[in-house]
């Protein structure tokens, strides 16, 4: 499968099944997070990985992971990050996300469903999973297997605004 037939496969799974992700497809989705470019090449992203019932459990407290069996909260070490010298801009969301997207369209690759979480309360997952203050908690990427039909690769032709909507050449 190339890149684009990836990519238009891949939807916001909001229903699973109770099966778990195997241990090898977990590890190849987070060695895609792992070779994901940051800026300066600084990786301040720092993966939590929750599977067993406890910790999925506290997940909840904090968010919607819609029955997935695996969650990996993405944290980015504030310290750690980038910073542009010019406008002092931290990029801090910017390789969460990009570490993100990498395994999100890995776990796709793999027959896996996702949804990007980024509606949770930051607190509670700080004093759930002992996050300290140099870590920002960025978004939850839900793992697992879709308990629902999949959404068309060609929805994008409907659902999307038109490139020349969105892109321009040379100027604005």
């Amino acid at each position: 499968m190339n890149f684009l037939d990836i990519a238009k496969k891949r939807y916001s799974v909001r229903n699973y099944t109770k099966q778990k992700v195997e241990k090898e497809k977990l590890d190849l989705i987070l060695e895609a997070g792992h070779i994901a470019p940051t800026g300066g090449n600084k990786q301040p992203q720092r993966l939590i990985v929750v599977q067993e019932e406890e910790g999925l459990n506290k997940i909840g407290k904090a968010a919607n992971i819609y029955g997935a069996q695996c969650a990996i909260i993405v944290c980015s070490d504030v310290n750690e990050t980038w910073t542009r010298p010019f406008d002092g801009k931290k990029l801090t969301d910017i390789d969460a996300a990009i570490v993100t997207d990498h395994m999100m369209l890995q776990a796709t690759e793999l027959g896996l469903g996702t949804v990007w979480i980024c509606y949770f309360k930051p607190e509670v997952l700080r004093t759930e999973f002992n996050i300290p203050d140099n870590l920002e908690p960025v978004n939850i990427l839900a793992v697992g297997y879709s308990s629902g039909d999949s959404l068309s690769p060609d929805r994008h032709n409907k659902t999307r605004k038109a490139i020349s909507e969105t892109v321009k050449f040379e100027s604005l």
